[in-house]
C-alpha cells in the first residue's frame, strides 16, 4: 500500500507540472492559436471517455497492476510528444494518448487499493490518496510555475519530460508491487475473473445501489469540479469582479483546506454512515454557491466579494476532503469481487462525463446568466442531499458504516438487490 500511495503521489505532482499551463503551452508558447488550445483540452477529455468503457473489463480479466503499467507508460509517451510538438496533428495526437493514459490509471489504482486494503480500512486508504493526489499537484503545480517561460519553449520542453518520468516512476514502483491476489505480473487474474466479467455493463446497472451512486457522483462532480475553471471563474470575475490573479488564490485554499483538513475529517468520518456525510456535503456546498451569490451581489466592499469568493473554494475543499473517504471506498464496497475493475471505471466514466458537461453549461451560465446560474447550483447541491439519503435506504449496514466490520469482524460482501437491507 505504501509504495501504490508513494507512486500516486508522484504522477499527481508530475501531472501538477503540466496541466495548468496546457492552454498556455498550445496556444502562445507553440503559437497554434486559442482554437487549437480549445480542441487540445476537448481531445484529451473525449480520450478518457473513450478509453474509460474498455478498462474495467480488461482490470477484471488480467489485472490492475499490467493496466496500471501500460497506461502510465501510454501517458509518458503522450507527455513527451506533447513536449516535443510543433504541429497540430502532432499535439493533438499527443493529447489524446496522455488523456488516455491518465484516465486509464485512476480505475488500475483504487483496484489495487481495494486488493491491499480491507473494509474497515479502505476509508483511510482512499483518502489518503486523495490528499497526496492533491499535495502533489500542488507542489507540482507550484514549482512548474517557477520554471516556465513563455519566451522560452524549452522550459516548456522540460516540464513536460518531469512529467513523462514520473509517469515512468509509478510504473516502475508499481513492478515492484505484490498484490495479496496478484504475486507477479503474469499471474495478475483474480479468482473468479471470467464469471464475474461475463456480468459486465448488465449486471452493474442491475445493480440499483451502484446506478445511484452513479447518478449522486455525476451530480456531486458537475456541481463542484465541472465549475472550478470554468463555469465559476467566469462569475467571479463577470458578476463579483475578481481579479483573474484571484483565482489563483482561490484555488490555493481549496488545496490548503484539503491539505490541512483531511485527516481532522477523516476521524470524524470514519465513525459515521457514509449516506450521511454525503448529504452533509451537499449542504455545505449550498452554502458555498451562497457565498458566491452574496460575492455577485455587489452590495458590499469589493473586499468582503473578493473574500466571500475564497471562501466557497475553501467551502467546496472542505466537502472534497469529506468525500474523499467515503465515495470511491463505497464503489468498492458495493462491488463484487470478480467486478472491482469495472465498478471503478464506470465510476470514473461518470466523473470524465460530469467534467466534460460542467464546463459546457457552467461557463455561458456563469458568465451571462448570473442570478440563475448561483440559483441552478444551489438546487444541484440540495439535490446531493437527497440523493445520498436515498442512497442510504439501500445499502447494508457495514457498506453505509464500515466501522462496524472491525467491531462485528463481518465484511461487507456484494449481495442480490432482494437481499440486501436497508441501514438502520
Amino acid at each position: 500500500m505504501r509504495r501504490i500511495q508513494a507512486g500516486n503521489a508522484l504522477s499527481a505532482f508530475g501531472l501538477g507540472f503540466t496541466v495548468p499551463y496546457l492552454y498556455v503551452y498550445v496556444a502562445q508558447v507553440r503559437d497554434l492559436g486559442a482554437s487549437t488550445a480549445g480542441a487540445v483540452l476537448a481531445v484529451f477529455a473525449m480520450a478518457a471517455l473513450v478509453a474509460l468503457p474498455f478498462t474495467g473489463r480488461v482490470i477484471d480479466r488480467r489485472g490492475p497492476l499490467p493496466v496500471l503499467v501500460a497506461a502510465a507508460v501510454l501517458a509518458s509517451a503522450g507527455a513527451v510528444g506533447m513536449g516535443l510538438s510543433g504541429s497540430i496533428p502532432a499535439v493533438v495526437l499527443s493529447a489524446a494518448l496522455l488523456g488516455a493514459g491518465t484516465a486509464v490509471m485512476q480505475p488500475a489504482l483504487a483496484t489495487m487499493i481495494v486488493w491491499c486494503s480491507e473494509t474497515a480500512t479502505r476509508t483511510r486508504a482512499f483518502a489518503t490518496q486523495f490528499f497526496l493526489q492533491n499535495l502533489g499537484l500542488g507542489v507540482g503545480g507550484l514549482i512548474g510555475g517557477h520554471i516556465v517561460d513563455e519566451s522560452r519553449p524549452s522550459s516548456f520542453t522540460l516540464l513536460f519530460g518531469i512529467e513523462a518520468a514520473m509517469f515512468l516512476v509509478l510504473a516502475a514502483i508499481a513492478l515492484t508491487v505484490r498484490l495479496p491476489h496478484s504475486p507477479t505480473l503474469h499471474d495478475s487474474r483474480p479468482s473468479g475473473a471470467e464469471s464475474g466479467a461475463k456480468g459486465g455493463l448488465r449486471a452493474l446497472l442491475g445493480h440499483r445501489a451502484m446506478v445511484q451512486l452513479l447518478v449522486l457522483g455525476f451530480v456531486l462532480f458537475f456541481a463542484c469540479y465541472g465549475q472550478f475553471e470554468s463555469g465559476l471563474a467566469a462569475y467571479g470575475t463577470e458578476a463579483a469582479g475578481i481579479e483573474p490573479a484571484t483565482l489563483g488564490t482561490a484555488l490555493a485554499a481549496n488545496t490548503a483546506v484539503i491539505v490541512l483538513a483531511q485527516f481532522l475529517v477523516l476521524r470524524f468520518v470514519e465513525q459515521r454512515r457514509r449516506s450521511r456525510v454525503i448529504a452533509s456535503v451537499g449542504l455545505i456546498w449550498a452554502v458555498a454557491w451562497l457565498a458566491a451569490g452574496y460575492a455577485g451581489l455587489g452590495n458590499g466592499s469589493q473586499a468582503m466579494a473578493t473574500a466571500a469568493f475564497i471562501s466557497t473554494y475553501a467551502l467546496f475543499g472542505l466537502g472534497e476532503a469529506m468525500l474523499s473517504p467515503t465515495v470511491a471506498p463505497l464503489v468498492a464496497d458495493l462491488a463484487p469481487e470478480a467486478m472491482v475493475g469495472q465498478y471503478n471505471s464506470a465510476f470514473a466514466l461518470v466523473k470524465q462525463l460530469a467534467l466534460a458537461v460542467g464546463p459546457a453549461v457552467g461557463g455561458p451560465m456563469g458568465a451571462a446568466l448570473h442570478g440563475p446560474y448561483i440559483v441552478t447550483f444551489v438546487l444541484f447541491s440540495l439535490s446531493v442531499t437527497v440523493l445520498a439519503l436515498r442512497l442510504g435506504k439501500r445499502l447494508t449496514p457495514v457498506q453505509d458504516r464500515p466501522s462496524l466490520a472491525a467491531r462485528t469482524r463481518v465484511v461487507a460482501v456484494h449481495k442480490p438487490e432482494e437481499a440486501v437491507a436497508p441501514a438502520r
